[in-house]
C-alpha cells in the first residue's frame, strides 16, 4: 500500500491558493480513479482505493500546512506504510509555473509543510512531487503570493500540471521511481 499525501491548508478560503496544489492534485487523482476521499482519520481527509493494481491511501491533512507532518506520521502508523511508500505532493516556489519534479530526499527549501513532514518522520528520504507555482515579483511578499489564488491566465498551466502529476503518480506506481523521474522531470 502507498500513501499519497497532498499538502495544503483546509477550508474554502484556501481552496484555490497556490499553496494548495497538493490538495488539488489529490482531488484530481481521486476523481480520475473513482476513489471517494471523504473519510476522516488521523487528522486527514482520505480515501482508500486502487490506482491501476496498487492499493493507495490518498490523503489531505486537515491541520494547517505547518503541521502536516503530524497527520502523515499518524497515517503511516494506521495503515502500516513504510517510508519508501510515501509520496508527498506540494507546491514549489523555485519551479516555474506548471513544471513538476519528482525527487527523493533533500532539504525542505523553506517549505513549512515539508519541514513539518521531515520533523515528524525524522527523515528526509520520502518521495516528493513538487509542482511549480513560480515566484512573486521582486517586491512581492512570498507569503502573500503562496496564499493568493492563481490568475485566470495561469489556470490552464495549473490544470495541465495537475493532470501531469496524476500521470506521474500512476507511472511511479506501475513502472517505478526511475521511469517516472525520466519521463516527468
Amino acid at each position: 500500500m502507498n500513501l499519497i499525501v497532498g499538502l495544503g491548508n483546509p477550508g474554502k478560503t484556501y481552496a484555490h491558493n497556490r499553496h494548495n496544489m497538493g490538495f488539488r492534485c489529490i482531488n484530481h487523482l481521486a476523481k480520475t480513479h473513482g476513489i471517494s476521499a471523504k473519510q476522516r482519520h488521523c487528522q486527514a481527509q482520505l480515501g482508500v482505493g486502487r490506482l491501476d493494481n496498487t492499493e493507495v491511501v490518498l490523503a489531505k491533512p486537515l491541520n494547517f500546512m505547518n503541521l502536516s507532518g503530524k497527520s502523515v506520521k499518524s497515517l503511516m502508523g494506521r495503515f502500516r506504510i513504510v517510508l519508501n511508500d510515501v509520496v508527498i505532493i506540494h507546491d514549489d516556489l523555485d519551479l516555474p509555473l506548471g513544471k513538476i519534479r519528482l525527487s527523493r530526499g533533500g532539504s525542505s527549501a523553506g517549505h513549512k509543510g515539508i519541514e513539518s513532514v521531515i520533523s515528524y518522520l525524522g527523515s528526509r528520504d520520502f518521495l516528493r512531487i513538487r509542482v511549480g507555482i513560480g515566484r512573486p515579483l521582486e517586491d512581492g511578499d512570498p507569503v502573500d503570493y503562496v496564499l493568493g489564488d492563481f490568475s485566470p491566465q495561469e489556470k490552464p498551466l495549473v490544470e495541465d500540471a495537475i493532470a501531469r502529476v496524476s500521470e506521474a503518480v500512476l507511472c511511479l506506481l506501475t513502472e517505478g521511481v526511475a521511469a517516472a523521474m525520466n519521463r516527468y522531470n
